[in-house]
């Protein structure tokens, strides 16, 4: 049988006070001497008395939790991400809740409606790859709950936001391959409506443009942006034409796809097919060979997501203008180019 949780007016009663004065020790109130204030403290801990965040939040219409939503908590670079989020919050006293949309627009709505009617005091989201209209953040903003997007955004909401330089570290990606004697170099393109997958592929273009390099569309392949995805990918870039020299994926997921595709047709890496990743997840280097990729610094795109939103939360009387924070890149060199 469930334990009943302790209240306010269990302590009151040990104590033999009015649970109001018992409620203002809690919240340490100057009304309340120091000696009442020492009782109560220890009548709470005895009792193993913990706040009732639900019933505080019906009177301040919001609770010390931020909630962090994002397509996949497996992933090394959400798992970084959610690592800096919560630094930063434990040391503001804020809690974290994570929701995972598994990259499907119609959860992370639902996880929106949960976050709203658990009341929430501010969200940071990266938006699934099947996302194609904010209206569900917008209605967050609608309740006066903040929004901070990270990585992935959603364009038609007006929300501060913290980004990696996309489309230029895809374009020192390819003019690495380029340097290196490639000059039929494959793209494993993302979604076309994410806001990265975008960004990367303008940063492939630009390079081969740079290189007067003529663009080939038979060697860019959309799709989505996991493992599975790059197979998929390489398989229909071989359809299409003769082999590429190289090939630079959206992400290291997708470039282990394609890594793994590379090797069922018995080619070698990079004699045969060169490769470049980005996001430099801890598999990266431990491939044989290791993958040259882009550094993206999740960690501190965690710290500095949750920063832009708790100033918001800790702020709410000021005006609120959409920032754009921008973490610079890395191209991390290895033996698969």
């Amino acid at each position: 049988m469930a334990t009943k949780q302790v209240t306010v007016k269990d302590i009151a009663k040990r104590l033999r006070l009015h649970y109001t004065t018992v409620s203002k020790a809690l919240r340490d109130h100057p009304d309340i001497s120091t000696a009442t204030k020492n009782r109560v403290l220890s009548v709470a801990q005895e009792l193993d008395y913990h706040p009732n965040s639900i019933a505080k939040s019906l009177k301040s219409q919001a609770t010390s939790t931020i909630g962090v939503i994002v397509p996949s908590i497996k992933n090394d670079f959400f798992s970084a991400v959610i690592s800096g989020v919560e630094e930063v919050a434990y040391g503001r006293e804020f809690n974290t809740v994570v929701c995972q949309s598994n990259e499907s627009a119609d959860r992370e709505a639902l996880h929106v409606d949960t976050l709203i009617d658990n009341r929430v005091a501010g969200v940071l989201a990266c938006v699934a790859q099947s996302t194609t209209s904010g209206a569900h953040f917008k209605a967050l903003q609608r309740q006066g709950v903040p929004v901070v997007f990270f990585d992935r955004v959603c364009e038609d909401v007006q929300a501060s936001r913290v980004v990696v330089d996309d489309y230029t570290g895809a374009r020192k990606a390819v003019l690495h391959l380029i340097q290196s004697g490639r000059r039929r170099i494959a793209h494993v393109a993302g979604p076309k409506n994410t806001s990265v997958g975008r960004e990367r592929c303008r940063g492939y273009l630009s390079a081969l443009e740079q290189s007067s390099i003529t663009v080939d569309h038979d060697l860019i392949a959309y799709g989505g942006l996991e493992e599975k995805d790059g197979a998929a990918a390489f398989r229909q870039l071989l359809s299409r034409s003769r082999m590429p020299e190289a090939v630079f994926a959206v992400n290291d997921p997708v470039a282990v796809g394609v890594y793994t595709e590379i090797k069922r047709h018995g080619l070698k890496i990079p004699d045969d097919v060169a490769l470049v990743g980005f996001g430099d997840i801890t598999l990266s280097s431990y491939l044989d060979p290791p993958l040259t990729t882009v550094k993206q610094s999740p960690y501190e795109i965690g710290r500095a997501a949750a920063g832009m939103l708790l100033r918001q939360i800790e702020n709410p009387t000021c005006e609120v203008i959409p920032e754009v924070q921008v973490i610079e890149t890395e191209l991390v060199l290895r033996q698969s180019v």
